[in-house]
């Protein structure tokens, strides 16, 4: 596989989300918005480069017995600092998305790619799936987001499309079950069923 390759598979061939269907928990709980959907990839990709890069660099020091909670304790390093970071810097996101920031050290994703790739691979390797396999998810996420978000809100990283009409206080008419649960279910299918339709065109 060459390094283009290497990189794009993340984003099309191997999307975690709309190709593999890793990591739904997440995916459906924090994908409300678009703002959230971004924070939680981007927060995901930080921990997914780095914990590949760390386990690349010590994965001939960890013996077998210990190979899965050892990579479990180095993930939850990089979750630890994502948490401290976002709970400092972008309070309202930290709150909106909630626990699912600590569980992103069970996420299947991040403890796959460690087990698969970053501990029978070299560092470069494991950077490039990394970034790869994290920003595919975190593209996975902010399109659901954004979509959940105009239909559910009519709003786009919080801005007013002004494209629902008002009801008589003023406020637009939208399709609110979009927000919810079932709306996460419902856009995910449809985005997973195009998805399909367009790799086997």
């Amino acid at each position: 596989m060459t390094l283009k390759d290497n990189f794009i598979k993340g984003f099309f061939k191997e999307n975690a989300v709309f190709v593999l269907l890793l990591g739904l928990c997440p995916t459906l709980a924090t994908s409300s918005s678009a703002i959230n959907g971004l924070g939680m990839g981007l927060a995901t990709t930080f921990v997914l480069v780095m914990s590949n890069i760390v386990i690349s660099l010590v994965k001939n020091q960890i013996p077998d017995k210990v190979r899965i909670p050892s990579f479990i304790v180095i993930i939850a390093s990089f979750v630890t600092v994502v948490d401290l970071v976002m709970s400092g810097f972008l309070p309202d996101l930290h709150s909106s998305l909630g626990l699912f920031i600590p569980l992103i050290v069970v996420n299947c994703i991040v403890l796959g790619r460690a087990e698969a790739f970053a501990s029978k691979n070299n560092i470069l390797d494991s950077l490039i799936d990394g970034v790869s396999m994290g920003l595919g998810f975190a593209m996975a996420l902010t399109i659901l987001g954004s979509i959940r978000e105009i239909l559910g809100a009519g709003t786009i990283f919080g801005i007013d499309l002004s494209i629902y009409p008002t009801d008589e206080k003023g406020a637009p008419v939208t399709m609110l079950m979009f927000i919810l649960a079932p709306g996460a279910f419902i856009v995910l299918g449809y985005l997973i069923a195009l998805i399909n339709k367009i790799r086997n065109v």
